[in-house]
């Protein structure tokens, strides 16, 4: 329900609590302690009803009903006469007003201040006019509108609780739901992809009976290098990259290729300039041993290339008169992210 109907329903019904002690202002002894309860009365509700506060009342603002609470009863009863002939009628008025501001209290999520409250009432009323009163002037219904607000505040609260752990289920299930989808959808691409490019020699084998030739094995590791490079390379491979990559294994050359994740949020336009660079550089470098790898995504750099080709030391430079094989840096190379930042 709309909380502007809520506080306009209980509004018009605290209203009409004051409305009743106007009308029965001529029982009390004296009315100007009752008409300095109604103030009290009228200003506790018109803050508890304010729009803009939380749920949840403030603490101030419960101590403050609780303490009108205590004080109207103080205020009218010593002003009433208990065995007045034909009795109170609605001039105890103020007893249902208090359960009105109690129940508005432990709608509140204040359920211990409203339950304090409704102890003075019973207490006082007890003291001051006999437990026959409690009865009569309505106490007893007062405590029960706190009882039943505490259950059905306290069951709501439950409800919204309940409600927001299914909500969290729900959108865990749909985030489970669609990386599993993911995964199949990369699966199914892979093997799809895998499977476009392993049928050609594939039927080979199948048509020589796997008796291959010396080429036609070669062009198996070549195809089963790019087949892992599907696998491990992912974001760094386009046609372009590939075609170099191939034409470096064929000169004999390792090339070895790392996506971590580092370009998996590169715009596409910033990806195919990435793209254009690695396979620029790849083209020109003639680096026996080639090592690309994506670089954080918080990073500058997008991609890292490093080119190796081994050297040999002579004995006479100090080693032990045997060949020593070292790798030499041929191409060292930090493709950014964003290629106007760095050149600005």
């Amino acid at each position: 329900m709309p909380r502007a109907l809520i506080v306009t329903m209980a509004a018009l019904f605290s209203g009409y609590h004051i409305v009743l002690g106007l009308y029965t202002i001529d029982v009390p002894r004296n009315p100007l302690p009752v008409l300095l309860a109604m103030a009290l009365y009228a200003a506790a509700t018109v803050i508890s009803l304010l729009p803009g506060s939380g749920a949840r009342m403030p603490i101030w603002m419960a101590a403050m009903n609780l303490i009108v609470c205590a004080a109207m009863p103080l205020l009218i009863s010593p002003q009433l006469d208990a065995g007045r002939e034909g009795g109170l009628g609605y001039a105890t008025w103020y007893v249902a007003a208090i359960g009105t501001l109690l129940t508005i209290t432990s709608t509140r999520l204040r359920n211990t201040f409203a339950w304090v409250g409704a102890a003075v009432l019973v207490l006082q009323t007890a003291a001051w006019a006999g437990p026959g009163m409690l009865l009569t002037a309505g106490v007893l219904g007062s405590v029960s509108w706190v009882a039943i607000s505490h259950i059905l505040s306290s069951a709501l609260a439950r409800a919204s609780r309940d409600a927001a752990r299914f909500a969290t289920a729900e959108r865990e299930a749909t985030d489970w739901q669609a990386a599993q989808e993911a995964h199949l959808y990369e699966r199914q691409f892979r093997l799809g992809q895998t499977g476009s490019m392993a049928v050609p020699m594939l039927r080979i084998i199948e048509r020589t009976g796997g008796e291959l030739t010396e080429e036609q094995a070669l062009e198996c590791r070549y195809l089963e290098a790019a087949i892992r490079d599907e696998i491990r390379g992912r974001t760094l491979l386009d046609d372009g990259v590939r075609r170099q990559v191939m034409r470096a294994r064929r000169r004999g050359a390792s090339v070895s290729l790392y996506d971590e994740g580092g370009l998996d949020d590169l715009p596409d336009e910033a990806r195919a300039r990435v793209h254009a660079e690695l396979a620029a550089a790849l083209e020109g470098t003639e680096a026996s041993r080639l090592i690309i790898r994506t670089a954080p995504a918080d990073s500058e750099i997008a991609v890292t290339v490093v080119g190796l080709t081994p050297t040999e030391e002579l004995g006479d430079l100090g080693s032990t008169g045997e060949d020593d094989d070292e790798d030499e840096v041929d191409l060292w190379l930090e493709i950014p992210r964003n290629r106007r930042e760095v050149e600005a």
